[in-house]
């Protein structure tokens, strides 16, 4: 497969003229030229142009990148490690380098033998991330997706399922989805409030960053920003942003492992008072301190928005009968 310039230009984020200079400096010459005369690059050409620009989005000058590269073969594999020996040479520049292309080589480009889509599908990457993120924050970011990736799809397909029976946003099937939602998203950010907001802005504007991962298309991105919005909305009467900001990370599956233990209390039959009912009580409590950083007073402000909207509690990860039982061992323990 031959790409033609303006093609290349288009898939990896860079402009034609830029490309056209790279081939008249010698630094990128493309391996053919179609019968009226436009310049053709081959899979080896975009291999070796991903090499050139992690290297110059560092700063490296054009001639010394141009060295560096003389005599090296291109293949896969080969490209990144010579970057991270050569970046060494440049000690306040290569630990930027050095984690970037540690994330691709972990991360981004997929399989021990990538084709031209994966080249160009990481050089777009490349430039989309570095706008928004460090290198120190990308890793956070693509370390923390290890701790989302199997709850990530199943949501992302109940979503979809809910799009298509054309629920409401406001009914609690489609609350419930937005609070797990944002309960993996907030999670996969390490409760970085700023982080996420960022990831999202990237996501709203930059095409390139949609397609990895599972991403939801853009039609579900609005349909839960809306979903979420009502959430927001019904919080903000009781929470400021600062303390939204304030609200500790939690996993869905700790308040999981809370509706399963109890629904079995409420099979069983033990009462809210008994032994198993009030550790259970207990274990809620402390969902809650970890919840709000043991801050009792945002803690009341979390507890009076759920009672005074039905909204926030026809989306809760607890279910009615669960939150009931809960409600009568504190009230028990009192």
């Amino acid at each position: 497969m031959l790409l033609k310039v303006g093609e290349l230009a288009r898939r990896s984020g860079l402009t034609v003229r830029t490309l056209h200079h790279y081939d008249e400096i010698g630094l990128l010459k493309p391996s053919g030229r179609s019968s009226s005369g436009y310049r053709l690059y081959s899979q080896a050409d975009v291999q070796r142009l991903h090499g050139i620009q992690a290297m110059r989005l560092m700063g490296l000058a054009l001639g010394d990148i141009a060295d560096l590269l003389a005599g090296e073969g291109m293949e896969p594999g080969r490209i990144i490690e010579r970057q991270i020996h050569a970046l060494d040479l440049q000690i306040t520049q290569a630990n930027e380098l050095r984690g970037r292309l540690a994330l691709m080589r972990d991360g981004l480009v997929a399989g021990a033998e990538p084709d031209m889509g994966n080249w160009l599908e990481t050089l777009a990457l490349m430039a989309t991330y570095g706008k928004y993120f460090s290198t120190a924050e990308l890793r956070r970011i693509f370390e923390n997706w290890r701790k989302i990736e199997v709850q990530w799809p199943p949501l992302v397909q109940q979503v979809q399922s809910a799009m298509d029976l054309g629920l409401a946003v406001d009914t609690p099937p489609v609350q419930q989805l937005a609070h797990r939602w944002m309960v993996l998203m907030h999670e996969w950010m390490g409760g970085d409030i700023h982080l996420l907001e960022r990831w999202g802005t990237m996501y709203r504007l930059e095409p390139s960053a949609h397609g990895i991962n599972h991403a939801p298309s853009t039609a579900m991105i609005d349909f839960m920003e809306r979903a979420i919005g009502l959430r927001l909305a019904a919080l903000g009467k009781y929470l400021q942003p600062c303390d939204l900001a304030q609200l500790g990370h939690m996993g869905a599956a700790q308040w999981q492992a809370l509706e399963d233990e109890v629904a079995d209390l409420l099979r069983e039959g033990l009462a809210p008072d008994s032994p198993r009912g009030q550790a259970a009580a207990a274990r809620w409590s402390a969902l809650m301190d970890q919840l709000t950083h043991n801050d009792r007073q945002l803690r009341g402000k979390l507890l009076q928005a759920s009672a005074s909207e039905p909204l926030l509690r026809s989306g809760s990860l607890l279910s009615p009968a669960v939150r009931d039982y809960i409600g009568l061992a504190i009230a028990k323990n009192a």
